[in-house]
Protein backbone atom coordinates (compact mmCIF):
# COMPACT_ATOMS: atom_id res chain seq x y z
CA UNK A 1 0.00 0.00 0.00
CA UNK A 2 1.40 3.46 -0.96
CA UNK A 3 1.16 6.74 1.82
CA UNK A 4 -1.73 7.96 1.01
CA UNK A 5 -3.66 4.72 1.00
CA UNK A 6 -1.87 3.93 4.67
CA UNK A 7 -2.89 7.26 6.10
CA UNK A 8 -6.42 6.91 4.87
CA UNK A 9 -6.30 3.75 6.89
CA UNK A 10 -5.20 5.27 9.93
CA UNK A 11 -7.55 8.15 9.96
CA UNK A 12 -10.54 5.52 9.44
CA UNK A 13 -9.43 3.89 12.29
CA UNK A 14 -9.12 7.18 14.36
CA UNK A 15 -12.51 8.06 13.86
CA UNK A 16 -13.71 4.52 14.52
CA UNK A 17 -12.00 4.37 17.95
CA UNK A 18 -12.42 7.99 19.18
CA UNK A 19 -14.69 9.95 20.54
CA UNK A 20 -15.85 11.24 17.19
CA UNK A 21 -17.94 8.06 16.35
CA UNK A 22 -20.33 8.82 19.18
CA UNK A 23 -20.79 12.38 18.76
CA UNK A 24 -22.34 13.21 15.05
CA UNK A 25 -23.94 9.92 14.94
CA UNK A 26 -26.04 10.27 18.10
CA UNK A 27 -27.03 13.37 17.17
CA UNK A 28 -28.44 12.18 13.86
CA UNK A 29 -29.54 8.94 15.17
CA UNK A 30 -31.63 10.98 17.39
CA UNK A 31 -33.19 12.91 14.66
CA UNK A 32 -33.84 10.15 12.29
CA UNK A 33 -35.55 8.69 15.06
CA UNK A 34 -37.88 11.06 16.75
CA UNK A 35 -38.28 13.23 13.49
CA UNK A 36 -41.16 11.08 12.23
CA UNK A 37 -43.12 10.32 15.18
CA UNK A 38 -42.80 13.83 16.31
CA UNK A 39 -43.88 15.10 13.01
CA UNK A 40 -46.87 12.53 13.00
CA UNK A 41 -48.07 13.17 16.92
CA UNK A 42 -47.75 17.16 17.10
CA UNK A 43 -51.21 18.22 16.34
CA UNK A 44 -52.15 15.58 19.74
CA UNK A 45 -49.25 16.76 21.66
CA UNK A 46 -50.57 20.53 21.34
CA UNK A 47 -53.85 19.62 22.20
CA UNK A 48 -52.56 17.91 25.27
CA UNK A 49 -50.94 20.66 26.31
CA UNK A 50 -53.18 23.60 25.25
CA UNK A 51 -56.51 21.92 26.08
CA UNK A 52 -59.35 24.15 25.47
CA UNK A 53 -57.25 27.15 24.75
CA UNK A 54 -57.43 26.29 20.79
CA UNK A 55 -60.99 26.13 20.41
CA UNK A 56 -61.90 27.46 17.09
CA UNK A 57 -58.26 26.98 16.01
CA UNK A 58 -57.98 24.16 13.51
CA UNK A 59 -54.33 22.56 13.59
CA UNK A 60 -53.25 21.29 10.22
CA UNK A 61 -53.60 17.44 9.57
CA UNK A 62 -49.31 16.15 9.51
CA UNK A 63 -48.43 14.51 6.30
CA UNK A 64 -45.12 12.77 5.30
CA UNK A 65 -43.27 16.16 4.22
CA UNK A 66 -43.84 17.53 7.78
CA UNK A 67 -41.27 14.43 8.65
CA UNK A 68 -38.96 15.81 5.73
CA UNK A 69 -39.42 19.02 6.85
CA UNK A 70 -37.89 17.87 11.02
CA UNK A 71 -34.84 15.83 9.07
CA UNK A 72 -33.75 19.12 6.77
CA UNK A 73 -34.43 21.22 9.50
CA UNK A 74 -32.12 19.39 11.58
CA UNK A 75 -29.91 18.86 8.89
CA UNK A 76 -28.91 22.83 8.11
CA UNK A 77 -28.96 23.50 12.05
CA UNK A 78 -27.41 21.56 14.75
CA UNK A 79 -26.29 19.09 12.63
CA UNK A 80 -23.90 21.27 10.81
CA UNK A 81 -23.00 23.08 13.84
CA UNK A 82 -21.81 20.04 15.44
CA UNK A 83 -19.61 19.38 12.50
CA UNK A 84 -18.21 22.91 12.07
CA UNK A 85 -17.38 22.24 16.25
CA UNK A 86 -16.64 19.03 16.15
CA UNK A 87 -13.96 19.51 13.49
CA UNK A 88 -12.38 22.89 14.24
CA UNK A 89 -8.88 20.70 14.94
CA UNK A 90 -8.94 18.30 12.61
CA UNK A 91 -5.60 19.42 11.07
CA UNK A 92 -4.06 21.72 14.18
CA UNK A 93 -4.82 18.77 17.09
CA UNK A 94 -2.27 16.50 15.06
CA UNK A 95 -0.01 19.49 15.04
CA UNK A 96 -0.43 20.37 18.35
CA UNK A 97 0.42 16.50 19.60
CA UNK A 98 3.38 15.86 17.24
CA UNK A 99 1.37 13.30 16.07
CA UNK A 100 1.62 14.96 12.05
CA UNK A 101 5.26 15.37 12.45
CA UNK A 102 5.39 11.41 12.92
CA UNK A 103 2.91 10.23 10.14
CA UNK A 104 5.22 13.41 7.80
CA UNK A 105 8.49 11.16 8.11
CA UNK A 106 6.30 8.33 6.55
CA UNK A 107 5.85 8.29 2.51
CA UNK A 108 2.94 10.79 3.10
CA UNK A 109 3.21 14.23 1.78
CA UNK A 110 1.84 17.43 3.39
CA UNK A 111 -0.60 17.80 0.68
CA UNK A 112 -1.86 14.21 0.86
CA UNK A 113 -2.08 14.47 4.59
CA UNK A 114 -4.53 17.13 3.77
CA UNK A 115 -6.06 15.77 1.44
CA UNK A 116 -7.05 12.32 3.33
CA UNK A 117 -8.37 14.04 6.57
CA UNK A 118 -10.72 16.08 4.09
CA UNK A 119 -11.95 13.07 1.93
CA UNK A 120 -11.81 10.37 4.84
CA UNK A 121 -14.58 12.73 7.06
CA UNK A 122 -16.33 13.63 3.48
CA UNK A 123 -16.69 9.40 3.49
CA UNK A 124 -17.70 9.31 7.08
CA UNK A 125 -20.64 12.08 7.07
CA UNK A 126 -21.43 10.48 3.34
CA UNK A 127 -22.28 7.14 5.57
CA UNK A 128 -24.28 8.71 8.14
CA UNK A 129 -26.31 10.76 6.21
CA UNK A 130 -27.34 7.67 4.00
CA UNK A 131 -27.83 5.96 7.09
CA UNK A 132 -30.40 8.35 8.98
CA UNK A 133 -32.27 9.34 5.93
CA UNK A 134 -32.78 5.53 5.34
CA UNK A 135 -34.03 5.59 9.22
CA UNK A 136 -36.16 8.72 8.68
CA UNK A 137 -38.18 7.15 4.98
CA UNK A 138 -38.52 4.09 7.13
CA UNK A 139 -39.97 5.85 9.63
CA UNK A 140 -42.42 7.94 7.90
CA UNK A 141 -43.41 5.62 5.74
CA UNK A 142 -44.18 3.62 9.09
CA UNK A 143 -46.37 6.74 10.71
CA UNK A 144 -47.54 8.12 7.76
CA UNK A 145 -48.34 5.28 5.06
CA UNK A 146 -46.66 7.17 2.36
CA UNK A 147 -42.93 8.21 1.54
CA UNK A 148 -42.04 9.19 -1.76
CA UNK A 149 -38.45 9.19 -2.23
CA UNK A 150 -37.77 12.13 -4.24
CA UNK A 151 -38.00 15.33 -1.56
CA UNK A 152 -36.36 13.44 0.98
CA UNK A 153 -33.20 12.47 -0.68
CA UNK A 154 -33.21 15.39 -2.84
CA UNK A 155 -32.79 17.71 0.26
CA UNK A 156 -30.27 15.19 1.87
CA UNK A 157 -27.99 14.92 -1.30
CA UNK A 158 -28.34 18.39 -1.41
CA UNK A 159 -27.24 18.88 2.57
CA UNK A 160 -24.48 16.72 1.98
CA UNK A 161 -23.02 18.61 -0.37
CA UNK A 162 -23.61 21.65 2.16
CA UNK A 163 -21.28 19.13 5.15
CA UNK A 164 -18.64 18.46 2.64
CA UNK A 165 -18.22 22.36 1.67
CA UNK A 166 -17.85 22.78 5.33
CA UNK A 167 -16.04 20.24 6.09
CA UNK A 168 -13.21 21.29 2.97
CA UNK A 169 -13.66 24.58 5.43
CA UNK A 170 -12.84 23.26 8.49
CA UNK A 171 -9.80 21.73 7.26
CA UNK A 172 -8.56 25.49 6.02
CA UNK A 173 -9.39 26.63 9.48
CA UNK A 174 -8.04 24.30 10.98
CA UNK A 175 -4.46 24.91 9.16
CA UNK A 176 -4.62 28.63 9.67
CA UNK A 177 -5.99 28.78 13.44
CA UNK A 178 -3.93 26.46 15.36
CA UNK A 179 -6.67 26.76 18.42
CA UNK A 180 -9.80 24.32 17.63
CA UNK A 181 -12.12 26.32 19.60
CA UNK A 182 -11.03 29.23 17.42
CA UNK A 183 -11.56 27.60 14.01
CA UNK A 184 -14.89 26.45 15.12
CA UNK A 185 -15.49 30.26 16.14
CA UNK A 186 -14.69 31.07 12.60
CA UNK A 187 -16.32 28.34 11.03
CA UNK A 188 -20.11 29.43 12.90
CA UNK A 189 -19.05 33.03 12.10
CA UNK A 190 -18.96 31.98 8.02
CA UNK A 191 -22.24 30.25 8.88
CA UNK A 192 -23.59 32.88 9.59
CA UNK A 193 -22.56 35.32 7.71
CA UNK A 194 -22.95 33.47 4.61
CA UNK A 195 -26.96 32.60 6.27
CA UNK A 196 -27.15 36.60 6.17
CA UNK A 197 -25.86 36.72 2.64
CA UNK A 198 -28.37 34.43 1.13
CA UNK A 199 -31.23 36.84 1.89
CA UNK A 200 -29.74 38.87 -1.12
CA UNK A 201 -31.60 36.64 -4.05
CA UNK A 202 -28.54 36.24 -6.62
CA UNK A 203 -26.26 34.97 -3.83
CA UNK A 204 -29.49 33.07 -2.45
CA UNK A 205 -30.47 31.84 -6.04
CA UNK A 206 -26.30 31.00 -7.30
CA UNK A 207 -23.97 30.84 -4.76
CA UNK A 208 -23.42 28.40 -1.50
CA UNK A 209 -24.69 30.68 0.46
CA UNK A 210 -27.98 29.60 -1.18
CA UNK A 211 -28.00 25.62 -0.03
CA UNK A 212 -29.64 25.88 3.68
CA UNK A 213 -32.57 27.28 1.89
CA UNK A 214 -32.58 24.63 -0.87
CA UNK A 215 -32.42 21.82 1.59
CA UNK A 216 -35.89 22.84 3.29
CA UNK A 217 -37.11 23.84 0.31
CA UNK A 218 -37.12 20.54 -1.58
CA UNK A 219 -37.95 18.73 1.90
CA UNK A 220 -41.08 20.73 1.88
CA UNK A 221 -41.56 19.06 -1.51
CA UNK A 222 -41.45 23.08 -3.23
CA UNK A 223 -40.38 23.75 -6.86
CA UNK A 224 -36.41 24.32 -6.16
CA UNK A 225 -33.45 25.25 -8.54
CA UNK A 226 -30.09 23.72 -6.39
CA UNK A 227 -27.81 23.53 -9.51
CA UNK A 228 -26.18 26.56 -8.80
CA UNK A 229 -25.32 26.53 -5.22
CA UNK A 230 -25.03 22.82 -5.61
CA UNK A 231 -22.24 23.78 -8.43
CA UNK A 232 -20.32 26.49 -7.15
CA UNK A 233 -20.44 25.01 -3.74
CA UNK A 234 -18.26 21.94 -5.36
CA UNK A 235 -15.57 24.33 -7.17
CA UNK A 236 -15.91 26.31 -3.66
CA UNK A 237 -14.87 22.65 -1.43
CA UNK A 238 -11.79 21.83 -3.96
CA UNK A 239 -10.54 25.04 -3.93
CA UNK A 240 -11.00 25.42 -0.09
CA UNK A 241 -8.99 22.22 0.17
CA UNK A 242 -6.22 22.78 -2.18
CA UNK A 243 -5.75 25.98 -0.30
CA UNK A 244 -5.47 24.35 2.93
CA UNK A 245 -2.71 21.63 1.12
CA UNK A 246 -0.84 24.46 0.11
CA UNK A 247 -0.75 26.71 3.47
CA UNK A 248 -0.04 23.27 4.97
CA UNK A 249 3.02 22.56 2.89
CA UNK A 250 4.83 26.17 3.83
CA UNK A 251 4.04 26.08 7.46
CA UNK A 252 6.40 25.43 10.03
CA UNK A 253 4.78 22.32 12.48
Amino acid sequence: MNGFTVFARKETLEILRTWRRWVLPSILAFFALTGPPLARYTPEIVKAFAGDQLTGFAIPTPTYLDAYGQWGKNLTQIALFALIIIYGGLVSAESRSGTAILVLTKPVSRSAFVVVKAVVNAAFITVLLVVGTLVTWGLTAAMFGTAPASALWSSALVWLVLAVQFVALMTLLSVVIRSAAGAAGAGLGVYVLASIAAIWKPLGSYSPAGLPAQVTSLAAGTASAPLWPVLTSLVLSVALVAAAALLFRRMEL
